[in-house]
């Protein structure tokens, strides 16, 4: 449909909390997946990055994260379960302000429940890099950036 402006670090608006998807609003779902997607890859040619983002960066506060790795994935009203207490410190970056990372710690593994396209349950466990990402883009739907995760105040580093 379109590419959508990215909120960036500094707008207010990307510490709001979004709100639950409901099932009469899938065609709306739809439509801003198709948007998340447009932004996504336009993401990725300009920066060479970007592997998953969340509505609220589009300034879309309902519960969707949008995943394109090697296949499209959509999260609706995600629910994250982590499992273990085993963590690991990433750089963690983001769309939302795109020449900074941030040091931070992630759980290692989490199950990520949700609803699909099509009002399905469904479920998967992630672990890793993924288990990052998806946390990552999970923090974004509660108006949570990685910059209020930081490890430390030595913890940023600005890439040209």
């Amino acid at each position: 449909m379109a590419i959508r402006e990215i909120l960036l670090l500094g707008n207010e608006r990307l510490y709001d909390v979004s709100i639950e998807v409901k099932k009469e609003e899938l065609d709306y779902v739809k439509e801003v997946v198709e948007d998340l997607h447009d932004t996504l890859m336009n993401f990725r040619k300009e920066y060479g990055a970007g592997r998953a983002i969340a509505s609220p960066q589009i300034d879309v506060f309902k519960r969707i994260i949008y995943m394109n790795i090697d296949k499209a994935i959509v999260f609706i009203n995600p629910r994250l379960e982590f499992i273990g207490d085993e963590k690991i410190e990433v750089l963690d970056d983001c769309m939302s302000f795109p020449n900074l990372k941030v040091k931070v710690l992630r759980y290692k593994k989490c199950r990520i429940y949700y609803k699909d396209l099509l009002w399905n349950d469904c479920a998967m466990d992630m672990s890793d890099d993924l288990s990052e990402l998806i946390q990552h883009e999970y923090d974004h739907l509660d108006g949570i950036l990685a910059v209020q995760r930081a490890i430390d105040n030595k913890s940023f580093v600005v890439e040209k």
